[in-house]
C-alpha cells in the first residue's frame, strides 16, 4: 500500500508536480496538442498501409513491424516527459481516418501504440484493441461497462499505465472528452478535509463487473490513493465502488468513507479543476491513469449507423513507467513496469478485432 499504510496519520506531502493543474488554465493553453507534420503523417500512412494490405496481425505487432524513424523517437520522448513525467495527458491531431479502412485505421493507432507501450487486454476477452461506441446496452446491469452505452462515464482510471484514444467518428451533439488531475484532488482535500483524505488510502472495495481472474474475489481492495516510493498515484470508478457492496463479503463503506468519496467526487466535477476537449476524427488522446482521471459527457448520436460515435482505444504498459506499489497486483496481475495492466480471465486469447463485439 506504500509508505502511508503503516504510518496512517501521516499524509504525503502537498504535490508540486506539473501534474498538479487546474482546468481553466490549462484550457488557456495549447501545449499539451501536437500537430502532425504531414511528414509525420505519411510515416504512419505508410506502415499502416503496409501491414493492413496483407492483413497482419495487428495483435502480433511490434516496434519493428511499424517503423516510425522520425515520429517514433518525438513521440516517445514527449510521452515519457509529459503524460508519464508532466501533466499527465497529450492530444495528437491530424490522422487521416476518413479516407482509411477500418483495418487501417486500427493498425495504424496500435502502430503507435507499440512505440510506447505493451498493449494490455481490455476486458475478459482479450480486446487488446478496444471499440468504444453505444452498444445499446443498460448500464444499470452490473456486468455491462459503461463505455458500452451512451451515458456519461462520470470520472474514473482505467487499468493500465496509459490510455489511448483514437477518434474516427463523433457523435451527433455531446460525448466530450473531459480531465481532472487525481494529484490536484489530493491537494485540494489535503487543504480542506485532511481528515477524510486519509480514509482514501484506507483499501476499498471495487466491482470487476463480472471479469474475475482465477483465485480472485469479484472485487478488488486497493486505497484511491496510494504513495509509494515518492509518487502519488490514484485508482478510481465510483460507480463500481458503489456496486461493489452488492457482494456480502465486500467490506461495507462507513458514512465517513461515504462523505470522502463524495468530496472527491465534487472536485472532480468542479469546473475550477477539470477540463473539456471536444475530439476531431483524427485525434489521438493519451492519458496517464496514475495522476489523471478521465470521463466522458452523455450524447446523442446519429441515427444512421455509419455516423455513429466511434473511438478505439488502447491501454497500455509502458517501459518508462512509474513503480506501483503490491497491492496493485490484485487489479494489474503483476507490478513489474512495462507487463502490468488489462483484465485475464481464465481463457483469454489476445487479439484485436475490427467490430465491436
Amino acid at each position: 500500500m506504500g509508505d502511508v499504510s503503516s504510518k496512517p496519520l501521516e499524509l504525503p506531502p502537498e504535490q508540486t508536480s506539473a501534474a498538479a493543474w487546474y482546468g481553466p488554465e490549462m484550457t488557456r493553453r495549447d501545449d499539451w496538442m501536437m500537430p502532425l507534420s504531414p511528414a509525420e503523417i505519411a510515416e504512419v500512412e505508410d506502415a499502416a498501409k503496409t501491414l493492413a494490405s496483407r492483413e497482419a496481425d495487428i495483435a502480433a505487432m511490434t516496434p519493428q513491424d511499424f517503423p516510425l524513424p522520425n515520429l517514433g523517437p518525438k513521440l516517445k520522448a514527449r510521452v515519457r516527459d509529459e503524460v508519464l513525467g508532466g501533466r499527465g495527458f497529450l492530444l495528437l491531431r491530424g490522422l487521416p481516418v476518413e479516407r482509411w479502412s477500418m483495418r487501417e485505421a486500427a493498425t495504424a493507432f496500435f502502430g503507435l501504440g507499440v512505440h510506447l507501450g505493451s498493449a494490455r487486454s481490455q476486458n475478459g476477452k482479450g480486446h487488446v484493441l478496444g471499440h468504444v461506441q453505444d452498444l445499446g446496452l443498460d448500464v444499470a446491469d452490473p456486468n455491462v461497462r459503461i463505455y458500452q452505452t451512451h451515458e456519461r462515464q462520470t470520472y474514473h482510471t482505467d487499468s493500465c499505465d496509459i490510455v489511448g484514444l483514437l477518434c474516427l467518428k463523433t457523435a451527433k451533439s455531446g460525448g466530450l472528452s473531459a480531465l481532472v488531475s487525481s494529484t490536484t484532488i489530493f491537494n485540494e482535500m489535503r487543504r480542506r478535509r485532511p481528515d477524510l483524505l486519509k480514509l482514501l488510502f484506507q483499501p476499498i472495495a471495487t466491482d470487476r463487473r463480472g471479469e474475475v481472474p482465477d483465485g480472485q474475489k469479484p472485487y478488488f481492495e486497493i486505497p484511491v490513493f496510494n504513495w509509494h516510493k515518492g509518487f502519488l498515484s490514484a485508482i478510481y470508478q465510483r460507480q463500481y465502488v458503489d456496486s461493489a457492496q452488492r457482494f456480502a463479503d465486500a467490506p461495507q463503506l462507513s458514512p465517513a468513507q461515504v462523505e470522502a468519496l463524495d468530496m472527491f467526487d465534487s472536485l472532480a466535477g468542479d469546473p475550477d479543476l477539470h477540463l473539456f476537449m471536444e475530439f476531431k476524427p483524427g485525434d489521438v488522446q493519451l492519458v496517464h491513469n496514475h495522476t489523471m482521471l478521465h470521463d466522458r459527457t452523455s450524447f446523442v448520436d446519429w441515427p444512421e449507423p455509419e455516423r455513429r460515435r466511434h473511438l478505439l482505444r488502447l491501454w497500455l504498459a509502458a517501459s518508462d513507467a512509474r513503480p506501483l506499489p503490491e497491492i496493485y497486483a490484485q487489479r494489474y496481475g503483476t507490478v513489474t513496469v512495462g507487463d502490468r495492466g488489462g483484465i485475464i480471465v481464465r481463457g483469454t486469447k489476445l487479439h484485436a478485432p475490427l467490430q465491436a463485439v
